[in-house]
């Protein structure tokens, strides 16, 4: 089938990371790169999502320097395989790569650019349901070290599966696009898929990486296995988790503990969290009936020790477009790492107190000079800040410094 492969549909050859790849031609299909959902294409490519693969194999690259020995891969949506062949190519250490995709024109594309990159052997290709895939690798001796899901939408379908086919140990990376569900715009959607009741505050991308977490540890506990959220950010379009598996129902039981509720008030912007079922929604700064997401993961959603190993490792590749960005973010997150849960954003505040807004660096700096609160800026929003601070005292610095100026 490689030897003299023709596409049968407008392609082209692109240059990612250390990989050359025949692709569809997205714009003989009227798909423009801003576009998030290519999907009008015979095969699905999406050239935004060079960022999140550019990361994943720098996170992949940091967990195979932490457990120190040979690994293998599993990434069983793989379309045209760019992500999978990046893996096999750019982390040391991989010996195994299987590569699958349902799409009879997504496997034959994948198969002739395996070929093309010299990965015959390394990379195993197969044309099959994800779900089937992953389940016949479920058994011991036959589990991945690694497990990739990036679907087009929700990767729910696929987590159970994903979860029985690591290694005790393993990473599980997960994307999810849905985020109109996750961030409190469809409900219904969201509590169907993801067992947990987003909320539309102004902090819905963090709720949408707590729902998809928490889903994940529910998922793993059915099974007896326990998580850790490595690392987790949202960008562009869609959120990822890197989840580190462990097994144990010990394991399972203290990743629940992790489960729990955010409470909201739209009145004052105060927010807390419950462990529990709660018998009281009203607020305890102003007396207003609040709002909740959950039940969601309350836990770390990032872990700064691996997250400095990722930073190490960007320091030693280099991507032609990514790689200032990449920092940049990776830095964010990392000084993000131990703050509280929940942000809140400037702009919000502002128009609350019915006042216009400040500059960050200012009330950044403000409100640590008000107490010596903890105050560091998000990658979930460049308005954002997460603070130890009482939502009283947010608002009383941010009037202070608006009425300053």
């Amino acid at each position: 089938m490689v030897e003299g492969y023709v596409a049968g549909f407008p392609s082209e050859m692109v240059t990612e990371g250390k990989v050359e790849v025949l692709v569809p031609k997205l714009s003989a299909y009227g798909v423009v790169p801003s576009d998030y959902a290519p999907s009008r294409a015979p095969v699905f490519y999406n050239p935004v999502m060079e960022f999140n693969r550019d990361l994943s194999v720098l996170a992949f690259r940091a967990y195979q320097r932490l457990v120190n020995h040979d690994i293998s891969i599993c990434e069983p949506l793989t379309s045209q395989g760019i992500r999978g062949i990046r893996y096999a190519m750019e982390v040391e250490g991989v010996v195994h790569v299987l590569l699958s995709d349902i799409n009879y024109h997504a496997y034959e594309l994948a198969q002739y650019n395996v070929a093309h990159n010299g990965l015959q052997g390394r990379v195993v290709l197969e044309h099959k349901d994800a779900n089937s895939v992953l389940s016949c690798n479920a058994s011991p001796k036959k589990r991945f070290d690694i497990v990739d899901i990036d679907p087009f939408g929700t990767p729910v379908p696929f987590l159970d599966s994903a979860v029985r086919a690591l290694k005790n140990g393993g990473l599980l990376a997960v994307t999810a696009t849905d985020l109109a569900p996750l961030c409190g715009v469809h409900t219904k959607a969201c509590i169907r898929k993801y067992g947990g009741k987003p909320m539309r505050a102004e902090y819905c991308h963090e709720l949408a990486v707590r729902l998809l977490s928490g889903c994940i540890a529910q998922m793993a506990a059915k099974h007896d296995i326990g998580v850790k959220i490595l690392l987790s950010h949202s960008s562009d379009h869609y959120i990822r988790v890197y989840v580190q598996i462990s097994y144990g129902c010990q394991k399972a039981d203290e990743s629940l503990k992790n489960m729990g509720y955010i409470l909201h008030c739209f009145n004052c912007l105060h927010r807390e969290t419950s462990q529990q079922a709660f018998h009281s929604l009203i607020c305890p700064q102003c007396g207003t009936k609040m709002d909740y997401a959950g039940p969601l993961w309350i836990g770390p959603i990032n872990n700064k020790d691996y997250i400095n190993q990722v930073l190490i490792e960007s320091q030693a590749v280099t991507f032609k477009r990514n790689s200032r960005r990449i920092n940049k973010f990776l830095t964010t997150i990392q000084a993000e790492a131990e703050a509280p849960i929940t942000y809140y954003v400037l702009d919000n505040v502002g128009k609350k107190l019915g006042l216009p807004a400040t500059a960050i660096q200012s009330f950044v700096l403000a409100l640590q000079n008000s107490g010596g609160y903890q105050v560091v800026q998000t990658h979930f929003n460049p308005r954002g800040i997460k603070t130890n601070a009482s939502t009283a005292t947010v608002r009383e610095v941010f009037e202070k410094l608006v009425n300053l100026q």
